[in-house]
């Protein structure tokens, strides 16, 4: 199906009646995902937004429950988010970034709530990226610039028209309702076009990170990180977090906050005791999670090499880097 360009803000003001939608949108120089009031302010005109989208279905910060003591007891008041969402025009890496989330929020031993019902209630509506970044190395983590894992609905920039497909049941339902017209036109020279120029070797990078826990190379691998957890903060599919109790007067919430495995404190026990004592302990955590203990437990890597965390390090600590220092050592060397 196709929907022209100067139509799309009247087709998202028609969606506007039904949903919550959230959008890229441009302000100050830099594109965020918002929940937007009209389609005219959504903006398709960008590479990659700063922060990835995943806080609409995993807020930075939420309450879980809110309870106030009574006279019987303890009363306690659920809080639920059942709004009906569309997230519009996510980038692929991000769309795919949700399936990495699915795994950890709603596998088979455990099934968050408050995620899952977020998630069950969403609309994806996937972009392809016909001029990837240069810091993006999506096609190294299976990955690509049309791929549309996580997505319902994809959209595929034309000339003067989106290309739209229903990938889910969910999402051709959707595109159902609102009767766009019928085409189907050759999308293959665009996604030909569509290179990314950024490489990363995981060939076998597993198998090396399953005995080299020991190795001497991660003495210096962390040396130039400062702690500032900014490549986790913006990584799409970064899910720690820490739980704390908000109360005064006998009223009270508990609230769910993004934590990350880059700060002192995440590991540190009552006692005093910190299995991570240091930068090393803590990058290394964040390499083993993303290529081998994420892969241990659900056979895929929790990386879709969206770059985010090269662009905004500041103090240009690259993940490609470390992950071809980490290739480059001999199997079993140091370990």
């Amino acid at each position: 199906m196709l929907i022209s360009k100067n139509d799309l803000p009247v087709l998202l003001d028609r969606i506007l009646g039904e949903y919550e939608v959230y959008a890229p949108v441009k302000e100050h120089g830099k594109v965020e995902f918002k929940k937007i009031s009209s389609g005219t302010q959504v903006c398709l005109q960008y590479s990659n937004s700063q922060k990835p989208p995943k806080g609409i279905l995993f807020p930075q910060s939420e309450k879980m429950f809110c309870y106030e003591t009574v006279q019987d007891g303890v009363r306690v008041d659920e809080i639920c988010d059942c709004s009906k969402k569309v997230i519009w025009g996510i980038r692929p890496c991000d769309a795919k970034s949700f399936t990495i989330l699915d795994d950890a929020f709603k596998n088979e031993q455990y099934r968050d709530p408050y995620y899952y019902k977020r998630r069950e209630n969403t609309v994806i509506v996937g972009f392809g990226c016909n001029r990837p970044g240069a810091t993006c190395f999506c096609t190294s983590v299976n990955s690509g610039p049309f791929d549309t894992a996580g997505s319902d609905v994809f959209l595929t920039e034309l000339e003067d028209k989106y290309y739209v497909e229903g990938i889910t049941e969910k999402g051709k339902e959707f595109i159902a309702r609102y009767q766009l017209p019928d085409g189907s036109p050759d999308t293959s020279r665009i996604k030909e076009s569509a290179v990314v120029a950024s490489k990363v070797n995981l060939d076998g990078l597993k198998e090396k990170l399953d005995v080299n826990f020991y190795d001497e190379i991660w003495d210096s691998l962390w040396e130039k990180c400062i702690g500032c957890a900014a490549c986790t903060y913006l990584c799409p599919t970064c899910h720690c977090f820490d739980i704390v109790e908000e109360a005064e007067g006998g009223k009270g919430c508990r609230v769910r906050n993004w934590d990350a495995c880059m700060f002192p404190l995440f590991t540190l026990h009552g006692s005093g005791h910190n299995p991570r004592p240091s930068g090393k302990e803590r990058v290394r955590q964040r390499i083993m999670h993303k290529f081998k203990y994420f892969q241990d437990k659900f056979q895929q890597t929790a990386c879709v090499g969206c770059g985010r965390c090269i662009k905004n390090c500041p103090v240009n600590l690259d993940i490609r880097i470390l992950l071809d220092a980490i290739q480059q050592r001999e199997s079993g060397e140091g370990c």
